[in-house]
């Protein structure tokens, strides 16, 4: 399958990033520190702002607090944050203004597991306290393209999460999921379903960026 783009837009955590040991590791401290069931907090949390996930366990005028109180164990633990394979090589070949990111945690935290990873931060970051409604629906991708000066019809999203596929369809992007963090029975709605960004190639030309990749479904 090849594909021209004008842009790239890549979620973040089980993306770009390697963070699902640290971001479990904080959800179960929190979770026992509440009384909340931790498995349940798991099972629905991922590719999710923090604030969407609190508010499915905690009363409304628990949730702020909440995420101040999560917010400082992410940051705290940053053991095994690690770049994904190819990740090193394939940001770099991208030019600045071709590419951004879209992701569901904190500005701060984002950057700071990019730059632990070795990993440059984009230009364009859109960060959870960028949108007023999370993935998946569509306004962080939205966001994204619009700030690239590109349509976001006219760009790939590569996700990891069934949140973010679904946020990057309604955005009316192509859709390339990793299987980095689900089976690939949860990414069915993507275009695409690849092992890792090892699969996918790109190259820069005069008409954008050159995309290949397995011809493969999900």
């Amino acid at each position: 399958m090849k594909l021209t783009v004008a842009a790239v837009l890549f979620d973040i955590d089980g993306t770009l990033v390697d963070s699902t040991p640290a971001v479990e590791r904080t959800w179960r401290t929190w979770a026992a520190r509440r009384g909340v069931d931790a498995e349940a907090v798991l099972r629905v949390s991922h590719g999710r702002r923090n604030e969407d996930t609190l508010a499915d366990f905690l009363p409304a005028h628990e949730v702020s607090a909440a995420v101040a109180e999560l917010g400082v164990l992410e940051l705290d633990d940053l053991q095994g944050v690690v770049a994904l394979p190819a990740t090193t090589s394939l940001l770099p070949a991208i030019p600045a203004g071709r590419w951004a990111a879209v992701t569901s945690g904190p500005r701060a935290l984002m950057q700071t597991r990019l730059r632990v990873s070795g990993l440059p931060v984009p230009e364009v970051l859109i960060a959870a306290e960028d949108v007023s409604e999370g993935k998946p629906h569509p306004e962080g991708y939205l966001a994204a393209a619009a700030a690239l000066g590109v349509d976001a019809g006219d760009c790939l999203v590569v996700e990891d999460a069934p949140a973010g596929i679904g946020a990057g369809r309604a955005a009316g992007a192509r859709v390339v999921a990793v299987a980095t963090s689900h089976d690939r029975s949860a990414l069915v709605d993507a275009d695409v379903v690849i092992d890792d960004l090892r699969e996918l190639q790109l190259s820069v030309t005069p008409d954008g960026l050159r995309v290949t990749l397995p011809d493969r479904l999900p």
